[in-house]
This record gives C-alpha cells, sequence and structure tokens, in this order.
C-alpha cells in the first residue's frame, strides 16, 4: 500500500509538472502578437470597434490570467478614422481558479495615459455612437433546403431558473493616471475638459470600506471656468441591495472664470453620502460646506429619486460679510447709500423642495440687525415661481436703495425752486412767483419688464418697522401676486406718526406700454414728516384724510405722472400754512382801501386752520381743484385752480371772506369795520408747490373792484341820507350795480 501510494504520488507529481511546462510552452512560445489581425476583427464583428495595437501585447496564463496593452486606439467602426480614445498602457490580471466559482479575483488595475476624445458634430452625430452593438451582416437568402418557420413551433420560453448571482469582485487596487476626457459638441460650441485626472484605490471588496482618492483638473468655456477639485474618502457598496455610501467624503478645491470675474473661489466639502436605489433615497449627512468666508452645517435628503425628486434637510449659515463674499465669487452689487449694507447675514432654515425648486422654511434671517421669520424660495424654477412669506421686526430699506442723484433737470428744477423761495419774501409784498417750467421727475427705466413678465409671484410681508425714504413707518402688511405680466398687490397697509393708510393696486405688463392703477385711502396722517426736505421744512402742515383711485401707464416717474389720470377727495384737518399769515395779507388789502400805510412790521407767523378740503380731477398729470373750501378762525377761504404735478406746481384763485371777528388786528391801519364784514377778499396763488402759501398774493384787479363797490355802497348810503325814501329801489340798485362791475 505504501508502495502503491508513493507510485500514485510520482504520477500526480509527474502530471502536475507537465502541465506546469505545457503552460510554461504556451506562454512563452505563444504570441498573441501574432494574432493583432484577428483580434481587430473580433472587435469589429461582436463591439462594432475599430481597435488599433501599436504596442505589443503582453499576457501570462497561470496562476493568472494576465493581460497587458500599449499604445492602442479606439474608435466607432462607422467612423474609423475618428478614434474617440487612445491609451498608452493597461494592464491587469485575474486568477484563474476563482474565476471557476464566479469570483472575480484581480491584482493592481493600472491605467496609464487614457485620453478620451468624444465629439458631436455639426448634425449631432457622436464619433463613439455605435460602440457596442454587433456589426450588421447581410440577411442571408432563404433556401429551399432550410425549414420554413412553422406556427407550430413552439415560442421560446423563459428559463424557470432562478438568476445567477452576481460576480463576486476582489480587486487588489485600481490606479488610473495621466488620463484626460475631452468632450466637444459643434452644435451648441460647447467644450468640456477634464484633464490630469489621478484616481487611487485600495483593495475593491464588495461591502468593505474601500479608500478612494481623487483629483483632476476641470475646464468649460461656455461659460470661460476652471477647476481644480480632490475627493477623498471611504466607499462602500452592496450591489445586490443596490445601496451605495461614501464615508467621511472630503472634497476641496479651487475654481476661477468669467462667472467669477477675476476672482477665486476656494470650496471645500464633508460630510457622509449615501444612495439607496431599492428604496429610492439619497442622503448627505453631516454636511459641513465652505466656501472663501462662507461656512455652513446642514443635511440633505431626497426621496423618488428621478426628474421630480422629493428634498428635504436643514441649512445653518453661520453669520458673514455678506458683501465681502459675493464680491469674493465676482458678483457686482449695486452701488447702495450705506456702504456697510449687506455686512451681517445669517440664516437657518429647513429645506423643502424638489428638482424644480426650493423653499426655506421655518427661516430665521439675520440681515443688518434685522430679524426675519417666515419661508421664501423658488417653487419652480423654470417658471420663475418666487414665494415669499416673511415677518421682520425692522428693516431700514434706505440703506439698500441707489444713492440720491441729481440730473441736469433735477438740478435745474432746484434752482429754479430756490430762486422762487428767495423771491417770495415774508410779507407779500414781493411780486407772484411766475409759473414753475422745469420737469420735477425722472424718465429712467423703473421696472424690470422682462423679468416681470416671466415673474410668478406670491408675497406676503409684514413689518414691526420699515424706514424709506427717511420715513419710520410701522405695522406694514404687504400682500401681492402676480403671474403671466400680471402683477397685483392685494393689500398694501401701514401706519405713520399717529396716521394709516390703505391700497391696492396692479402693474400689468402683458401689452409693450406697461398700465398700472392705485387705489388708496389715508387717515389722519401727518404732512409734515412727507413734505419735509433736509434743506426746507413743510410749507403746510396737518392731518390728511384722502382717498384716492388713479391710473397711469409707462416705464418711468416721468411717464407716469406725464399719463396720470384718477380723481380724489382730501381732507387735512388742524393745519398750519407755515411761515405765511394770511391775516397779514388781508390786513394789506384792507390798509389800501384805508388808504393808509402799515406801521408794524410783517410778524412772519403762520396761519393756523381747522379744516382744508377738496376733490382733485387729474388728467394727463394736472390735477383740478374747483371746490378748495378752508375754515381758518374769523375767515372763510374759498378757491379753484390746478395742481400741475409734471413741474410740482400750482395756480389758484383764492377768496378769503370776514366772518365779522372782531378780534384786533394786527396794525391800526387795517382795522375791520363793519364795511368789510361778509366781503371776499381775492387772491391769487402761483409757484412751485414747496412755496405753499407763500406764493399767494393780493390779487390787484379783485381789490379794485372791492374798492369800487365799496365806493357805492356808501355813495348810496350818502343819498338816502339826502333824500330819504325819495329815491326808489330800482335807482338804488342801478347804483349798486355802476359801482359792483
Amino acid at each position: 500500500m505504501k508502495a502503491l501510494g508513493k507510485i500514485l504520488g510520482l504520477f500526480f507529481l509527474g502530471l502536475l509538472l507537465i502541465v506546469v511546462a505545457l503552460l510554461f510552452a504556451l506562454t512563452h512560445l505563444f504570441d498573441p502578437n501574432d494574432y493583432k489581425d484577428e483580434i481587430r476583427q473580433i472587435a469589429r464583428d461582436k463591439a462594432n470597434l475599430e481597435l488599433q495595437l501599436r504596442g505589443d501585447i503582453g499576457w501570462s496564463l497561470f496562476p493568472w490570467l494576465g493581460l497587458e496593452l500599449t499604445d492602442a486606439t479606439l474608435a466607432s467602426a462607422d467612423t474609423p478614422d475618428k478614434p474617440f480614445a487612445d491609451l498608452r498602457m493597461i494592464g491587469l490580471s485575474v486568477r484563474v481558479m476563482p474565476l471557476l466559482r464566479k469570483e472575480v479575483q484581480m491584482s493592481d488595475i493600472r491605467v496609464d495615459g487614457l485620453n478620451l476624445n468624444l465629439q458631436r458634430d455639426d448634425k449631432g452625430h457622436g464619433n463613439w455612437e455605435g460602440v457596442g452593438r454587433p456589426a450588421q451582416a447581410s440577411a442571408p437568402q432563404q433556401t429551399p433546403s432550410e425549414p420554413a418557420p412553422s406556427e407550430e413551433t413552439p415560442p421560446s420560453q423563459p428559463s424557470d431558473k432562478p438568476a445567477g448571482q452576481p460576480v463576486k469582485l476582489d480587486i487588489d487596487s485600481l490606479t488610473l493616471s495621466n488620463s484626460r476626457i475631452d468632450y466637444s459638441d459643434a452644435q451648441k460650441g460647447q467644450q468640456f475638459t477634464v484633464e490630469n485626472i489621478e484616481l487611487k484605490t485600495g483593495a475593491i471588496r464588495e461591502g468593505a470600506s474601500i479608500p478612494v482618492k481623487l483629483s483632476a483638473f476641470f475646464g468649460t468655456n461656455q461659460p470661460v471656468l476652471r477647476a481644480r477639485s480632490e475627493i477623498e474618502g471611504q466607499l462602500r457598496f452592496d450591489r445586490a441591495l443596490k445601496r451605495y455610501q461614501f464615508e467621511d467624503l472630503k472634497l476641496a478645491g479651487e475654481a476661477s472664470g468669467e462667472p467669477l470675474k477675476g476672482k477665486t473661489l476656494n470650496f471645500s466639502a464633508q460630510g457622509q453620502l449615501l444612495v439607496d436605489l431599492a428604496a429610492n433615497v439619497a442622503e448627505w449627512n453631516g454636511l459641513k460646506l465652505s466656501a472663501n468666508q462662507l461656512r455652513a452645517l446642514g443635511e440633505i435628503k431626497a426621496r423618488e429619486l428621478g426628474e421630480d425628486a422629493k428634498i428635504s434637510g436643514g441649512l445653518s449659515i453661520a453669520s458673514l460679510n455678506l458683501r465681502e463674499f459675493l464680491d469674493g465669487i465676482g458678483v457686482e452689487l449695486p452701488a447702495m447709500q450705506a456702504g456697510d449694507a449687506l455686512n451681517q447675514f445669517e440664516l437657518v432654515s429647513r429645506l423643502n423642495g424638489s428638482s424644480k425648486g426650493m423653499m426655506f422654511e421655518e427661516l430665521n434671517l439675520k440681515l443688518d440687525g434685522s430679524n426675519f421669520t417666515g419661508k421664501l424660495g423658488v417653487a419652480d424654477v423654470s417658471k420663475q415661481a418666487l414665494r415669499i412669506d416673511l415677518k421682520g421686526d425692522k428693516l431700514d430699506l434706505d440703506r439698500y436703495l441707489p444713492p440720491k442723484t441729481q440730473d441736469s433737470a433735477a438740478a435745474a428744477r432746484k434752482a429754479e425752486v430756490k430762486d422762487s423761495i428767495a423771491g417770495a419774501g415774508k410779507d407779500g409784498s414781493t411780486p407772484l412767483p411766475n409759473k414753475p417750467t422745469q420737469q420735477a421727475w425722472s424718465d429712467e427705466k423703473v421696472l424690470p419688464v422682462d423679468q416681470l413678465r416671466k415673474l410668478d409671484l406670491q408675497l406676503a410681508l409684514s413689518l414691526a418697522q420699515l424706514t424709506y425714504d427717511k420715513h419710520q413707518l410701522s405695522d406694514v402688511n404687504l400682500k401681492a401676486n402676480g403671474r403671466g405680466g400680471l402683477i397685483t398687490v392685494e393689500e398694501a397697509r401701514g401706519k405713520l406718526q399717529g396716521g394709516s393708510f390703505v391700497g391696492s393696486g396692479r402693474i400689468d405688463v402683458r401689452q409693450a406700454e406697461p398700465m398700472l392703477s392705485v387705489e388708496k385711502r389715508v387717515s389722519r396722517m401727518p404732512l409734515e414728516p412727507l413734505l419735509k426736505k433736509d434743506d426746507q421744512p413743510s410749507p403746510i402742515k396737518g392731518l390728511l384724510d384722502l382717498d384716492a383711485k388713479f391710473n397711469t401707464r409707462g416705464n418711468s416717474q416721468k411717464a407716469w405722472i406725464e399719463a396720470l389720470n384718477g380723481n380724489a377727495s382730501f381732507v387735512l384737518n388742524d393745519g398750519v400754512l407755515v411761515d405765511a399769515n394770511l391775516e397779514q395779507q388781508l390786513c394789506r388789502g384792507i390798509a389800501t382801501l384805508n388808504r393808509k400805510a402799515l406801521s408794524n412790521p410783517p410778524t412772519g407767523k403762520d396761519t393756523p386752520f381747522r379744516e382744508l378740503k377738496g376733490s382733485l380731477s387729474v388728467r394727463d398729470g394736472v390735477a383740478h381743484n374747483p371746490d378748495l373750501k378752508a375754515q381758518v378762525p374769523g375767515l372763510a377761504v374759498s378757491g379753484n385752480g390746478d395742481l400741475d404735478l409734471r413741474v410740482l406746481g400750482l395756480d389758484y384763485k383764492v377768496g378769503i371772506t370776514l366772518e365779522g371777528d372782531q378780534r384786533e388786528m394786527p396794525d391800526p391801519a387795517c382795522q375791520v369795520n363793519e364795511r368789510y364784514v361778509g366781503i371776499e377778499w381775492p387772491l391769487r396763488c402761483r409757484g412751485p408747490l414747496e412755496l405753499g402759501a407763500k406764493a399767494c398774493r393780493l390779487d390787484q384787479d379783485g381789490l379794485g373792484k372791492i374798492a369800487a363797490r365799496l365806493a357805492g355802497n356808501k355813495l348810496t348810503e350818502k343819498l338816502e341820507e339826502k333824500l330819504g325814501d325819495k329815491v326808489s329801489p330800482d335807482l338804488k340798485d342801478a347804483l349798486k350795480g355802476l359801482f359792483n362791475r
């Protein structure tokens, strides 16, 4: 038995030596380079691939089935003269015995100098198209000897055998170096490049963590952009469960180019990535993001992966100087009134959206000392569906508005107003000011018409305090919506120093020329803060009640005023005509009729009034006021005239009637007697609105008629004294009519 065992051992040893010798002879005596033509033909027939092997083919058979190719090119057999890939070297080897168990155990896979040049021509055809499908052979003619298909031939049935298990991978490492990918599209003129690709992995085994490190340079021409990026982490996958993880992901790099306007963006990201195709979800947990000064934390989750994936998560952006950050990535901000605007920005929010858009919900936003809560975002980017629902404690809007500048027209009007104010004086003795002629409004475009036509807007804004044009508004609420070029302001309300306003309106940009309309109601609104300017006080004070309805067209302040039409009614209560004394004007008229000179200098006091009211009918920028009424202690004031809103000028005829007030007048020369009670004293008011009542002067023609009427009354009285009842009533009336003309 021992001898038999020894013989069998020697037999198998000899057999093994023979096999080894045969394999040695096969790998050393057989040269695969002799079969390059056959290999190329197989590539054409099986994969429609044109393979050029310029270098030698190296190979091994056992225990590793190894292959090494050098200096090879690949092209579609449809376009063999246009290679889409060339390769300096690829080397790989597989253990033979595990293959029998459907296990792939490979040593290091090395790829060096791989260049992919993918091109799509002006007809949309790619130079890689057709690769992978077998070459189309001509259909052979059916011969009589070949049996014709018969209906009795049963169709092939699917196999009842269970699908085989996926091949188990076991690769020591994968190395890709000195590689490049170029893509160009002649139709769109686009080019994309990935160069200096360096990829290194550890052992690739399913279910185990695979160390991965990748670096590359990216470039595009539309827009011109250059970027460098490095990715590092632990890759884990399970093909049976369709689950893929990238643990401890670290991404870093920098970018520059046209979108950044010559600036450089340094970026990095960290976190844990998971894609579960079976559950149709993806997650990025423990997200840490930085971009220049920006630092953010968060998490992102996507479900129902596909064209309309649902996205949720959270985001927190640490406080940063937003102005410096935007400048560092090439964003050119418009000039603002405050040089330090956008210096402080901080955000915490939940994310909720889809592949179409993103909403920031449960938002907590801090901007330059203002705090906002609510939600905002873009529900659909393609439709510009903007959604805003915010509540804030305060907002100084002036900080973010463009600096106030004066063009030549504005400067000319300012000079005109200044001359009118200087020439008006305080006692009303100067000549009547001229009508203003200089345009008061800018002709620069205001509305971004193209953007508004595409905008889908839903806006709800509530502010405890709003600063606009140096006015402190409170309890401000604004609701608006828009779609298809029609923007509707459903409500705009707020308060100003005890007064309130509420309004609505719409902007219609569906046609070539924008159309605007507004309805507004103002209750007990103080006029002084609205009319006061830095270089001059308000010409009138009081609490305004206003009901107005206007419409206009155009896209500039000048066009809006010139096309303004509508109606309004107003009441101004508890008011004051500042630095304009109607009593002094009246005193001057009475002194003239008394033929006495004023002995006291003008006091320059204001004129208080209980009520000033009337209605306005606006046509093409000119407001006609036919029924002006004012109640001044001891006086009744009425008038009519026009407000030319185009040049902010007034032109009025005003009558002042003594109501019998026996108060002492400011000068003995204008003491009132019973003859002056009930007479309407005429004033003419003309000039810039900024003058207010200082634009008013006694109407000399009207004053002459009063003098004639008073003279007629006095003559009639004397005749009555002389003749008594002998004068007929008809004669009295004729005498009065003679002097009243």
